[in-house]
């Protein structure tokens, strides 16, 4: 859709159902207990109230505790995701030496992978992400890649491939009458800015953006020979792309809307965690050690003050116990806690969860000892995980390669610098750290079995070397270990 037409309902029908999903999704990202609350105690499904963030049983008692325990499993879940994709920062490259200077720059300054990895937790809470490229002159003298929310987003799509998306905002100021709106509109060649003023549910009209102290200083940004608030990129590609976390969307087939890692059933999971740990919670408060006392034992405080019982007393006045009454009336009340039942429950419903979102239980720190795993442990008890690596992995690297290029062009014709740009390649590593030892181990029986050489050996122990030093490494090898041969030559006596 272009611009939203004037009283157009917002957000837009189409979209309301995407954005709802994501706000369930992100209320257990959040890991907030009063979101969760609000979110489950006013969803429009009676089914969904009676979860256990959804009783109201609390809030008609003000001064009461609330003893509902959360356990934040969907925020590790979608660590655990980003994780997995960017903790290594995936190789980058072009062909031009000059490029690929410029290109590590721009990340390096830009933190890429810092805003990768935030990108990838929340695409995998929310279903995708987009990545936006634009600039800031007063902030940088270069273009800056950032992140947007896609619950704050329209896009539009063409045989599945991204043509244009609204990016929208609610700006300070808002009341309950009267809602502002920024949208920003990326289009091939342009960006259109523009401001309305509504309400909640309706999108109202358009107004200059001189009207709004947050849009007032992207006036001095506009083009001047424009169509009416647009700055030109100078550019053909987009400026935004479109990151889907996993395809396809099961609620809405044919979207080119991803799912989140918390696909429907996961929400069910989430709350029984929750339960099971609010129980476990319960004995121990239950289990506490009290003593019931008759009342005679009591000590009276004074009108109005009550009585109490003073357990470390060691002389008491003459009380009148039967001698038959061996435990003089005090009896102890003391609860068994349920720890292996609720251990047992709360690690089957862990794993149900881990494995539906995509994930080994390994990855979670279950079925491990703690003991450094080799790559092919690794690969045997984590294959779950690393399968949805991978799978995740073919989605960003077109997304990222797609804005790398983008950027590099934009440093060219917004800052003037001089290199050739090019969509570069990009290659996401195995996600395997093999300890030293490991590789060790394999180094040698290469060497035992004569299928390797010096040269390999070096570059397999050090691969971030150039080959200058892996050279020199294999000279200084072959020298301390007289594996030089002889100059057939210079040791010829003539």
């Amino acid at each position: 859709m272009p611009l939203p037409e004037i009283g157009a309902p917002w957000p837009p029908p189409q979209w309301a159902p995407y954005y709802r999903a994501m706000r369930v999704d992100d209320a257990w990202y959040s890991g907030d207990r009063r979101r969760l609350a609000r979110t489950y105690t006013h969803h429009p499904q009676r089914a969904e109230r009676r979860r256990l963030w959804g009783r109201r049983s609390v809030e008609h008692h003000v001064d009461r505790r609330d003893n509902r325990l959360h356990i934040p499993l969907a925020g590790d879940i979608a660590s655990t995701s980003a994780d997995l994709l960017f903790a290594d920062m995936p190789a980058i490259t072009v062909e031009d030496a000059a490029t690929q200077a410029r290109l590590e720059q721009l990340l390096d300054e830009g933190r890429a992978q810092q805003v990768f990895l935030g990108a990838a937790e929340q695409a995998a809470a929310l279903s995708g992400v987009f990545l936006r490229a634009t600039w800031d002159r007063e902030l940088a003298d270069r273009p800056l890649l950032t992140v947007m929310q896609p619950d704050g987003a329209v896009p539009e799509f063409r045989f599945g491939m991204l043509r244009a998306v609204n990016f929208w905002r609610e700006l300070d100021g808002s009341t309950e009458s009267t809602v502002w709106r920024h949208f920003e509109r990326h289009e091939s060649g342009r960006i259109v800015h523009a401001l309305y003023e509504g309400t909640v549910g309706t999108v109202g009209r358009r107004v200059p953006l001189t009207e709004h102290a947050d849009t007032t200083d992207l006036v001095d940004s506009l083009d001047p020979e424009g169509d009416g608030d647009t700055i030109a990129t100078g550019i053909r590609d987009l400026t935004a792309a479109y990151v889907p976390n996993m395809l396809p969307n099961r609620l809405h087939r044919g979207a080119p809307i991803g799912r989140s890692d918390y696909a429907a059933p996961i929400h069910d999971l989430f709350d029984s965690l929750d339960e099971t740990w609010t129980s476990w919670m319960r004995d121990i408060r239950l289990a506490r050690a009290r003593l019931i006392v008759p009342d005679g034992y009591m000590r009276n405080d004074g009108p109005g003050q009550g009585a109490s019982w003073d357990d470390d007393r060691e002389v008491w006045h003459s009380l009148r116990i039967p001698p038959t009454d061996g435990a003089g009336g005090i009896t102890l009340a003391q609860f068994a806690i349920r720890v292996e039942e609720h251990s047992r429950t709360a690690e089957a419903i862990t794993r149900q969860a881990a494995q539906a979102a995509g994930y080994s239980a390994q990855s979670f720190g279950l079925d491990g000892d703690g003991q450094p795993a080799t790559a092919t442990e690794v690969d045997s008890r984590d294959a779950r995980s690393m399968v949805t690596r991978r799978k995740k992995a073919g989605y960003w690297r077109h997304a990222v390669a797609d804005m790398c290029h983008v950027l590099l062009q934009l440093d060219a014709v917004q800052f003037g610098q001089q290199h050739v740009p090019a969509r570069p390649r990009v290659e996401f590593g195995d996600g395997v750290a093999e300890s030293q030892q490991a590789t060790a181990t394999t180094l040698d029986l290469l060497n035992r079995a004569g299928a390797v050489s010096t040269a390999t050996k070096v570059k397999i122990l050090n691969p971030g070397w150039d080959d200058t030093a892996v050279q020199a490494e294999v000279d200084a090898i072959l020298a301390e270990t007289g594996a030089v041969a002889p100059d057939p030559v210079t040791g010829f006596p003539l």
